[in-house]
């Protein structure tokens, strides 16, 4: 079974989308797009620094984009795709990609919602100086007992000993002086606590806008970030889009469900490499492919071939 997974905030890397660029009508669609989402999507993706496209409000939008403009490059024909993906999950904002790929929300619509998504969290963020710290290792119980004693949440479980702890500046640096022990320590490239009470306000903001958005039930298999499990209502997905960015990431169940599902190959999305690595290191036995540049979509063509529409044969 071929599963599609899109990542989340921090993938991204100055001037990624460039070798995109030079595929036909690429340019054109993130021009198209960049109306939409408000932001210059070529200049982001080619141009910006590291420092610019940390900007939630940049970030965001240019993170979905990305995933669609590479999604649309391995699959041309959308309906043809949905018979051979047997599912998609996507990290934090990457579930936005997702739920565009499953036929949920249009690409505009998928757009508009990340628009207001990143000027909602950008907004919340701005208002504390919040983090993300990810904490490689250690044993789990030392490990979320430390973060309670330094008041941080458990914002991102990613499985195989990997939890991302959010909170204020103040408290994350309490938790580097006083780590967990045999816990490495890694900043995360994001502006803020994401997936906390801290984000709160946004989810009010979305709340306003989702009404107004047409959706879809899924084509494929959506598995969600909140549980891990298949979700099959258009609107319940966009519910739980709405609730998710004050809501812990547990794409640890996400990974367990894959498995479950009988997942044979994964294709992250650019930009890729970051789940890719998540799932190699949990599922053992899964081919995995990161669709980083174009040069990569003869290989990916090669892994649709071997492993989609397999779960649909067994359906049938």
């Amino acid at each position: 079974m071929l599963v599609i997974v899109a990542p989340g905030q921090g993938a991204q890397t100055p001037g990624f989308l460039s070798p995109w660029l030079e595929l036909d009508g690429v340019a054109d669609r993130l021009r198209g797009w960049s109306e939409v989402a408000g932001l210059d999507l070529v200049r982001a993706g080619t141009e910006a620094d590291a420092e610019e496209i940390k900007d939630t409000a940049v970030a965001q939008p240019l993170l979905v984009a990305a995933g669609l403009v590479t999604a649309r490059a391995l699959f041309p024909d959308e309906d043809a795709a949905r018979a051979l993906v047997g599912a998609v999950a996507g990290h934090s904002v990457g579930e936005i990609t997702a739920a565009a790929g499953a036929g949920v929300l249009s690409a505009s619509d998928a757009l508009t919602f990340v628009r207001e998504r990143s000027l909602a969290m950008a907004e919340a963020a701005a208002a504390t100086e919040t983090g993300m710290l990810a904490l490689l290792g250690g044993d789990a119980e030392e490990v979320a007992a430390k973060l309670a004693e330094h008041g941080l949440t458990a914002a991102n479980n990613n499985g195989g000993g990997q939890i991302v702890a959010a909170g204020t500046l103040a408290q994350l640096e309490a938790l580097r002086a006083d780590p967990p022990a045999a816990s490495r320590l890694v900043s995360l490239k994001v502006a803020g606590a994401f997936h906390t009470s801290h984000m709160t306000p946004g989810v009010e903001r979305l709340a306003k806008l989702a009404p107004s958005l047409p959706v879809a039930d899924p084509k494929v298999a959506y598995v969600s970030n909140r549980d891990g499990e298949v979700v099959a209502s258009g609107a319940e997905v966009l519910d739980r889009l709405v609730s998710q960015v004050s809501n812990p990431v547990r794409w640890d169940l996400c990974m367990e469900t894959l498995r479950r599902l009988g997942a044979t190959a994964v294709i992250e999305l650019a930009p890729a490499g970051t789940l890719t690595g998540l799932v190699k290191r949990n599922l053992k036995g899964v081919a995995t492919l990161a669709l980083k540049t174009p040069a990569d979509l003869d290989k990916a063509r090669e892994l649709v071939a071997e492993h989609g529409g397999q779960q649909q044969e067994q359906q049938a």
